[in-house]
């Protein structure tokens, strides 16, 4: 059997976590730690070992570089700087940071020889999964982000929340930027099946849509007010679509990927359902969307579109 390598790309409350759920379920023989800090990163090595013991699976971890990515299957990237959304409420605030930091490592990514999956986490995650996908020159749907995969969960929490369902049982989907022009997609919520237009009439599947709308796009801010980070379910969201593609699954999720068309838009990275295996993102899903929301997730579209020239215009 082939042996799987993973590696994490910055060990900040997100990177670290990941790692650690990498560990935990022993989703790869060989995880490589890599973050501009390697005395952190040795840290963290340690604390993983020191765990061996009482875990069932067996992982060979390493501190490494970039030249050691060439045979890596599958690359998480989370670096950032989190102190730069002390006292914001908008993920555009790393830009400045985050662009011209990740330019000075993605050649030595593509140097090392990788050709693998790479997911990106880093935010504004529209726009740094676009940088990879530039800088990296894979096949397309290799490069892909977490996207609204999390803020389609935290919606889907609060629609489990006023009905009593299951959270495995609904589907509903936040599409557009990872950020706060993100919108729900109420035509496409389902339970199990049953769309929510034919529920309405019961009270607890009469919902308050620009109420949750908002909660899914402010959640995170929320968890990020006490502790100034948001860590255990980003790092679940990226792990989850790393198993995905290692396990050639076919598993629907919103991603953020690059749209050649489908919602009427080109040249845009953005948060809709994608099929994940083997390939990464292997196809993008189109939502019959109603007219009213295809008008705002152009918009939606066109405010990422205003980050992309911001980060072009970054030296």
């Amino acid at each position: 059997m082939k042996s799987v390598k993973m590696a994490v790309i910055g060990l900040g409350h997100v990177g670290a976590h990941v790692a650690w759920m990498i560990v935990k379920e022993g989703l790869a023989d060989e995880l490589v730690l890599i973050d501009s800090n390697e005395a952190k990163a040795k840290s963290e090595r340690q604390d993983y070992v020191d765990a061996a013991i009482y875990l069932p699976h067996k992982v060979k971890i390493t501190v490494g570089d970039y030249s050691d990515l060439g045979d890596a299957d599958v690359i998480i990237n989370s670096t950032g700087k989190i102190t730069l959304l002390i006292g914001s409420n908008n993920r555009d605030s790393e830009l400045n940071y985050c662009v011209p930091n990740v330019r000075t490592y993605i050649p030595k990514i593509k140097a090392s020889g990788f050709h693998g999956i790479l997911i990106n986490i880093t935010n504004p995650c529209d726009v740094i999964t676009r940088e990879f996908a530039k800088g990296l020159g894979l096949p397309k749907g290799h490069v892909f982000g977490t996207g609204t995969g999390l803020d389609s969960a935290r919606l889907i929490s609060s629609l489990a929340d006023q009905t009593g369902v299951s959270p495995k049982s609904i589907t509903a989907y936040m599409i557009g930027e990872h950020g706060n022009a993100q919108i729900a997609a109420w035509s496409a919520v389902s339970f199990n099946g049953k769309p929510l237009k034919e529920l309405e009439d019961r009270p607890e599947f009469s919902f308050d849509h620009d109420a949750l709308q908002k909660k899914a796009v402010m959640g995170g801010w929320v968890t990020f007010s006490g502790k100034h980070c948001t860590e255990y379910a980003i790092a679940a969201t990226a792990v989850r679509d790393a198993y995905a593609v290692l396990h050639d699954e076919k598993l629907i999720v919103p991603a953020s990927m690059e749209l050649d068309g489908e919602y009427g838009e080109k040249d845009v990275f953005a948060g809709v359902p994608c099929v994940l295996g083997k390939d990464g993102v292997e196809e993008v899903l189109e939502l019959n969307l109603s007219e009213e929301e295809k008008a705002k997730f152009h918009d939606c579209c066109e405010s990422i579109r205003k980050n992309f020239a911001k980060a072009d215009a970054l030296k």
